[in-house]
């Protein structure tokens, strides 16, 4: 469907002799024709905004609706205004459907007057243009709020009867797109109601967030079982082998550091800029990690027409976000895309794997907003762990914000598969330093670094407590 949109709009583009763009009557971007690249005219703030985070700004929707689009039956020209960052003039066609706005094409006007610019029978033929786009648009809106109510259910109803009805239910709405091919994405935390137009959606609701069933999912994964964060173990100095660790002792891959090094103290993490420390609470202060208690998630059904190709599923992902990050601003929403999959008897796996791609893509800022399932590595095991089950006692202490610099230590060292020039580099330290740590560490955790499933026990932990 998102090609038959940025066919209209090359279509309309080609008629009036400029680049068109098309929004949803919410201001979302769909689609947009392509822009000169030599022409600086050819754009301006609002456009360049619009293009680059996929909606416009409340106080640019407001001023534009001043013109009377939203009742308006054929074009609008609207003048340029640059105090309010509108450099050039704009030609505004309303997308209508039975009388009722779907949503709006966009062109500059040219700056020559009143009469330059597009003649009247160009601008007969782009609203007939305009109109199909209208029936598309109307089209899904419709299937996607008649679908809202059963869609929400299949995905919050509990395991065995109530969600085969459920899915029942659903497959019979969406009639034979039910067993076609679809990928699910989460997008969280989303305020709100459902979006009004979702281009390529055969559904869309609005879940909460966190979701009733834990971290398996709304309503639970269907997968079997749960990972378990490991055996109950002390933090009284012995480690996974079973054997003491001594008191003072600092020992990591092998190597035994003096009592002569300096002692570091504990302080803020040398994170690098836009990284998320793995130490320290998350969650209800929207820091990291899930959003707080009484938010909500976008569930979205999208067709595919191939398994090969989900570009078109992560454009409409990266649409859906209400806004880009911001280093000073709230938490930046996140998106989640589950593998595709044939019909709707998996659903629940499909959405367990989005959100737990959402989770991920809130935690790793590596992954970016938008982050497949197949792509979140750890995670996917990771996520399916219920909130604060990943926290084992004997690590429990080292994830507290004291020890916050030994934490995200760890795990560097940890991701370079415990290779000390490697990990010290990466933290820009003397091998010393980490060998000392280190050894605060073990002596922390009571876990033996030299033990391959203490390491992989430290490793969880740390990735895990990003998540929660």
């Amino acid at each position: 469907m998102k090609g038959d949109y940025q066919d209209l709009v090359d279509e309309i583009s080609a008629l009036l002799g400029a680049p068109a763009t098309l929004e949803n009557r919410d201001f979302r971007l769909i689609a947009f024709g392509a822009h000169d690249g030599d022409d600086d005219a050819a754009m301006d703030p609002v456009r360049t905004r619009s293009i680059l985070t996929r909606q416009s700004t409340a106080a640019v929707r407001s001023w534009f609706e001043g013109f009377g689009i939203a009742r308006a039956t054929g074009p609008v020209r609207i003048p340029a205004a640059p105090e309010a960052g509108v450099v050039r003039g704009r030609l505004c066609l309303p997308v209508r459907y039975r009388g009722i706005v779907q949503g709006y094409v966009w062109l500059l006007d040219p700056e020559s007057g009143p009469d330059a610019g597009p003649g009247p029978a160009a601008l007969t033929a782009a609203m007939e243009v305009a109109e199909r786009m209208g029936v598309l648009l109307a089209e899904e809106a419709k299937a996607g709020a008649d679908l809202s109510r059963e869609f929400r259910a299949a995905l919050t109803a509990e395991r065995g009867w109530q969600r085969d009805m459920a899915l029942t239910a659903l497959r019979t709405a969406l009639g034979a797109d039910g067993d076609g091919l679809h990928a699910v994405v989460c997008v969280t935390p989303w305020a709100g109601e459902v979006p009004g137009s979702v281009p390529g959606a055969a559904a869309v609701c609005v879940v909460p967030w966190p979701w009733p069933g834990g971290a398996n999912g709304v309503g639970g994964s269907d997968r079997a079982g749960v990972i378990r964060a490991g055996s109950e173990r002390a933090a009284s100095g012995r480690g996974a082998s079973g054997r003491a660790t001594p008191a003072g002792r600092a020992v990591s891959a092998g190597r035994a550091v003096s009592g002569r090094t300096a002692d570091h103290p504990v302080g803020r993490p040398d994170t690098r800029p836009g990284e998320r420390s793995a130490a320290g609470p998350r969650g209800s202060d929207g820091v990291d990690g899930d959003p707080g208690p009484g938010q909500a998630a976008l569930a979205v059904l999208v067709r595919l027409r191939s398994a090969d190709s989900v570009a078109p599923v992560e454009a409409l992902a990266s649409r859906l976000l209400p806004r880009p990050a911001t280093p000073a601003g709230p938490v930046a929403a996140t998106a989640g895309i589950a593998e595709p999959r044939r019909g709707l008897t998996t659903l629940g796996d499909a959405w367990a794997e989005a959100a737990a791609a959402a989770r991920a893509a809130s935690a790793q800022p590596r992954l970016g907003q938008v982050a497949r399932w197949s792509a979140i590595g750890p995670y996917r095991l990771l996520a399916s762990l219920a909130a604060g089950r990943a926290q084992d006692p004997s690590t429990r202490v080292l994830l507290e914000a004291t020890h916050r610099e030994l934490a995200r230590t760890a795990e560097v060292f940890l991701d370079c598969a415990g290779q000390a020039g490697r990990a010290a580099a990466a933290l820009g330290i003397h091998r010393q330093t980490l060998y000392y740590r280190l050894g605060r560490v073990e002596q922390l955790t009571g876990l033996d670094l030299d033990e391959g499933e203490d390491r992989l026990l430290l490793h969880m932990s740390l990735k895990a407590a990003r998540l929660d």
